[in-house]
Formats: C-alpha cells, structure tokens, sequence
C-alpha cells in the first residue's frame, strides 16, 4: 500500500511538471540546423568587427542594457537585427531591427527577466557586416 501511494505521488508530480508552461525549458531553437549553415558567415562578421575595431561595449544600469556602437560610425547608417535568446524559456525570445539615431541603444530592463540571455547582434555599415555574441547573465 505504501509502495502504492509513493508510485502515485510521483506520477502526480511527473504529470504536473509536464503540463506547467513555467517548467518548459527549451534547450535549442526552431531551426537550429537552418542556423547552423549560416555559422562561417558568422564567424566572418566576428572576425571582422575585431579587426575593424567595431567592438561593441555592454553597460547594464537600472534603465536596462545599454549597448554602445563605436562612436567613429554615423548611426544612421548602422542597420541590422538584435536577437536576445533565452535558452531556458523560447517564449521571451525577443528580435527586433535595428535602426539607430544615436550610438547607441537601450535593452529596456523590462524586456530583460532575470537569468542567463544568449545576445546576438548582426549589424552593418554600408556593405560590411559585423556580429557581436555575447551570453550574459541579467
């Protein structure tokens, strides 16, 4: 009997888990494999930023997380996407473009839920491409 009972609650807890959107814990993304082909295209842009000295700087304050563009580029010509990846719960991933008026731009801190975020940005100006990646822990 309470060998009986043990296998119930632990089949209560299983199920629970198993339904609970909060316990969901997605480990890879849509099209990984899709993602993967464009990875030397990637590591390109790295390469390039570097050498181009298009680093770009990370700052968190109360507002959220400032990311600064090197101040020698006009911002209005900087474009490109800002990818925040979450790798425990694909539903606060976050994409947006990219469009700039001063070097700089604001991740508000309210778009940012405690705990560790995967940061990729794919930008250019005029026909070079940089990317910068970062894990971060918010």
């Amino acid at each position: 009997m309470a060998f009986g009972c043990f296998i119930c609650f632990i089949m209560y807890f299983v199920v629970r888990m198993g339904l609970q959107d909060r316990a969901r814990h997605d480990l890879v993304t849509e099209d990984y494999y899709k993602k993967e082909l464009g990875h030397q295209g990637d590591m390109d842009a790295a390469k390039l930023a570097l050498e181009m000295k298009a680093v770009l700087r990370l700052e968190r304050t109360d507002e959220g997380l400032w990311v600064h563009f090197p101040e020698t580029y006009e911002p209005q010509k900087i474009g490109g996407t800002v990818s925040l990846y979450r790798p425990s719960d694909r539903l606060l991933d976050r994409d947006f473009p990219l469009g700039l008026e001063v070097p700089r731009l604001l991740i508000p801190d309210s778009d940012l839920v405690a705990g560790r975020w995967d940061l990729t940005i794919r930008w250019h100006y005029g026909d070079q491409h940089f990317m910068h990646k970062q894990q971060l822990t918010y």
